[in-house]
């Protein structure tokens, strides 16, 4: 089996896996994959996680369409992490239910969306910045992660949902995940006064494994 044949049959059940878990929806949601020679592997616009053909994956080469079905209309989305982040080998875009909730409330921090309740949401992702409204398909989505100047591996989209940047599939779809069972325990744990994890904890983590960590 070629990388390509296994990237794409991993594109696949990945995201039928997050599909049957509900993690996204209906036609929602969109996954790219970096092959070796540089080409995206990209899903199509309009298709079903949980029914994913590796065979009709659209195929980008220099940010154009060259084989597959029609791309993503937010290849944007995907192409400033590849662009402004050269470590990056997959990103993941979700419609998650918990993310979007705490995207609206009115007092979730733009800079670090996510609190510090378990040790593995700052490992896998860092500081999550939360990012404003825009139409789906705007290429201002793409200028907005621009902006962050590869310093974010994870964004939320308000009203939208969460873009993930990672070393390859597996770690981007990881990740993703992570942000979303982080998001819904903020939500179960909000307005209780949880212990979160203190400056030092943080720092710890930052330190044994790597984590970018912006002031």
């Amino acid at each position: 089996m070629s990388a390509e044949t296994r990237l794409r049959e991993d594109i696949c059940l990945l995201a039928k896996s997050m599909f049957d878990r509900g993690l996204t929806g209906g036609s929602s949601g969109n996954i790219s994959a970096r092959l070796e020679d540089g080409r995206l592997l990209v899903t199509p616009t309009g298709s079903c996680f949980g029914r994913l053909d590796p065979a009709r994956l659209a195929v980008l080469e220099g940010g154009a369409h060259v084989a597959g079905d029609a791309p993503t209309k937010e290849v944007a989305l995907h192409s400033a992490f590849y662009d402004t982040r050269s470590a990056t080998g997959a990103v993941v875009h979700l419609h998650s239910c918990h993310s979007v909730a705490l995207s609206v409330l009115p007092d979730t921090d733009p800079d670090n969306m996510l609190p510090p309740i378990t040790a593995y949401g700052v490992m896998k992702l860092g500081k999550v910045a939360l990012l404003p409204y825009f139409m789906p398909g705007d290429p201002a989505m793409g200028k907005a992660i621009k902006g962050l100047a590869g310093k974010r591996s994870a964004v939320v989209l308000a009203h939208h949902g969460p873009v993930v940047a990672g070393k390859d599939i597996e770690a981007a779809c990881y990740a993703m995940e992570e942000l979303e069972e982080t998001a819904k325990l903020a939500l179960m744990t909000r307005g209780m006064g949880p212990n979160l994890l203190n400056e030092a904890q943080i720092q710890g983590l930052v330190r044994k494994f790597g984590v970018e960590w912006d002031e």
